[in-house]
């Protein structure tokens, strides 16, 4: 008798604590894989943490966020198709490592002449939002980004053309056509795997933003940046979600994720200016030199570049893409936000 009223008692508390425990929202809580492919130092990854915490805070904990960075769940060149797949709920990475799974967005990587991270930023999200690529279809986007002008950073100084051929350059997505009309040999690797390919001589420069010379510490393993902005490309991110999760979130929920990923726009965008500006003063500490091209040479490296924009647009159109639309739009949106560098 004493066993069954024990027994009966212990599923009185069971229940009642379930009940107290859906009613507090702690049974209730969602708990979301985050996977991100920069390492957790850099200042994305730390933007990204800061946007998981502002999530959690505002939906009074139903939603807990667990970060992979530095692509331990999901490497960066799968973490766009691991979203998809549902092996992260979350994934950030860049759309250019899964080159042609993704063709419309490749009209924002081309060497525009983007002055900041912050117009890149701006300019990325407007693009997705009016050209509504369906290549984004099978994923929610909650909101992209983009780094500052991508640079051209090396082991021995470049001040012409000439002085680039046949010298290999790490680059990815459209930014190897780039380097393949400038007269280098385009090596495509992701970030990751940059630093020790030129400790070891396998690539002898790199073309990327100033930021990834702290982020990525970079500047330990070349000597020079050959500031060529006015064919400063930019590569464009995303931070998107796995469709059927993003259905399976209450509305309310959703509307948390739409209003922070509203407001991190501008707090990405913000985050790759000041992150290009540590990494000038970072490369500068260790005794490394920018170099400024002659207007002369700046007028040269813009002719030679700009069939990438026009070969851009063949192949789009060639898939049955606006690509003539597409960079005209981001033509636009340049010159839209170009005063809003900060």
């Amino acid at each position: 008798m004493k066993k069954r009223i024990f027994s009966v008692t212990i599923s009185l508390l069971c229940a009642i604590l379930f009940v107290l425990g859906h009613s507090s929202g702690v049974l209730a809580q969602t708990t979301l894989t985050y996977s991100i492919f920069f390492p957790a130092t850099h200042a994305q990854a730390k933007a990204g943490d800061a946007w998981a915490k502002e999530i959690e805070k505002r939906t009074g904990g139903k939603v807990k966020i667990n970060i992979f960075a530095g692509g331990s769940l999901t490497p960066a060149d799968q973490c766009f198709d691991g979203v998809v797949k549902g092996i992260s709920d979350i994934g950030m990475s860049c759309f250019a490592y899964t080159r042609g799974r993704l063709p419309l967005l490749e009209a924002l990587d081309l060497p525009m002449g983007y002055p900041s991270g912050m117009v890149a930023t701006l300019v990325a999200n407007d693009f997705a939002k009016k050209m509504k690529p369906k290549e984004l279809d099978d994923v929610k986007v909650l909101y992209l980004h983009a780094h500052g002008p991508g640079l051209l950073h090396t082991q021995k100084p470049v001040r012409t053309m000439a002085d680039i051929k046949g010298m290999k350059i790490r680059s990815t997505g459209l930014s190897a056509k780039i380097v393949e009309m400038l007269g280098g040999v385009s090596v495509a690797m992701p970030q990751g795997g940059t630093y020790e390919a030129l400790q070891k001589g396998v690539v002898q420069g790199t073309l990327a933003p100033m930021e990834t010379l702290k982020g990525w510490k970079q500047a330990q393993v070349i000597k020079y940046t050959t500031d060529c902005a006015n064919i400063g490309y930019t590569t464009a991110m995303f931070v998107v979600m796995n469709r059927k999760k993003w259905d399976s979130l209450p509305r309310d929920v959703q509307k948390v994720f739409d209003d922070v990923s509203q407001e991190w726009i501008t707090v990405a965008g913000k985050a790759w200016d000041d992150a290009d500006d540590e990494g000038y003063k970072f490369s500068a500490e260790l005794g490394n030199k920018v170099i400024k091209l002659s207007a002369a040479e700046q007028a040269r490296w813009k002719a030679v570049v700009k069939p990438v924009a026009e070969s851009y647009i063949q192949s789009a159109e060639s898939k049955g893409l606006p690509g003539r639309q597409a960079v005209a739009e981001v033509e636009l949106l340049i010159k839209k936000y170009s005063g809003a560098k900060k």
